[in-house]
């Protein structure tokens, strides 16, 4: 698996110290002032993420879900199947956030963890409500708990992952697999996951 260091012997990353300067100078109104739609044109997320790697296989699939198809996109990188998986789920609030805004991550992701990625487009808030999106993504892990096999993943490494919003799902999703006989994860990778949702202030 290849690493990429934030630091490197005291020093950020230069590819981080970009992003986090590009970041300090975009022109930002406060995401709680604006509308949803409002809010979800003016994420800027995807544009600083880049371009997506090339992938062997980048596929979309719908599976059941608890009110309707929940849309899955895989990517498989070039390598010998079957791949470990690991199924993401976006941040954004629980608002914002699609399948294609993170395509580039996730082949990132693929691409640099060597990997199966399973992308999961749960339902947003505020037109799906409480506990539409943690259903979907429960669901949506079941799902390839179930089925890895059949999209070149090895059911035996199975892992969740998630930024912000989608770290609070990906902890979530591998609880209720523990507690409901779900599949056995072998690893969770949670970014800077929203886990307390009183956003309280805390030292750290």
């Amino acid at each position: 698996m290849s690493h990429y260091p934030a630091y490197t012997n005291g020093r950020l990353d230069p590819q981080a110290d970009a992003l986090l300067t590009r970041l300090a100078l975009e022109p930002s109104t406060p995401t709680s002032t604006l509308t949803p739609g409002e809010a979800r044109a003016s994420f800027l997320l995807p544009s600083w993420l880049g371009t997506p790697r090339e992938m062997a296989v980048v596929g979309d699939l719908a599976i059941p879900g608890p009110a309707g198809p929940i849309p899955l996109r895989t990517y498989v990188r070039p390598g010998r199947l079957p791949l470990p998986v690991l199924v993401f789920f976006h941040g954004g609030g629980f608002v914002l956030g699609t399948l294609d805004e993170f395509d580039a991550f996730c082949t990132f992701l693929a691409d640099g963890a060597e990997c199966l990625v399973v992308s999961v487009g749960y339902r947003l808030s505020p037109e799906q409500k409480f506990p539409a999106a943690t259903q979907d993504a429960v669901a949506a892990l079941s799902w390839v708990g179930a089925h890895a096999d059949q999209i070149g993943g090895d059911p035996t490494r199975i892992g969740v992952a998630g930024d912000s919003a989608g770290g609070n799902l990906a902890a979530v999703a591998a609880l209720a697999a523990r507690d409901q006989g779900g599949p056995a994860l072998v690893q969770q990778v949670l970014i800077s996951p929203w886990v307390d949702l009183s956003c309280t202030e805390t030292e750290s």
